[in-house]
């Protein structure tokens, strides 16, 4: 692999992870902004399976539909299908709490499930790729 890609790779998942810092980071404060920390979770998610796909050089639309990602990323790991569910609950959190609406952040257990899936999740794309690419 050459060096721009592998640079790319890896600038992904440093994206990913500092969306998950921010995430734990916004929900640890004395006043926690779950709303703003729930939207990282997908966005951790997000920029992971799209540094794996960069990886395979797989090219895929703008999207934050991030089961859609995983879809494309099965022809070269299939066992990504497991992660479909888990992906389909982040992809609702690009939106959900971002605009007011009938209710304004998430419950904390429900950040807590978001953010366990999407680092799990995170943890998983690193073990499929090589660690010369891992942040």
């Amino acid at each position: 692999m050459n060096e721009a890609k592998q640079e790319l790779v890896k600038n992904w998942l440093i994206k990913a992870k500092h969306d998950l810092a921010a995430a734990r980071k916004l929900s640890s404060e004395p006043e926690p902004n779950l709303d703003t920390a729930i939207y990282h979770c997908q966005q951790g998610g997000e920029k992971a399976i799209k540094g794996f796909l960069v990886f395979h050089d797989q090219r895929f639309d703008k999207t934050h539909e991030i089961e859609t990602l995983i879809l494309l990323a099965t022809k070269f790991a299939p066992s990504l299908k497991d992660w479909l569910d888990a992906g389909e609950r982040l992809t609702h959190y690009a939106t959900a709490y971002r605009y007011p609406g009938e209710s304004l952040e998430p419950s904390r257990e429900e950040f807590q499930h978001a953010l366990k899936s999407s680092e799990d999740f995170y943890s998983f794309i690193l073990s499929l790729l090589p660690s010369d690419v891992h942040p």
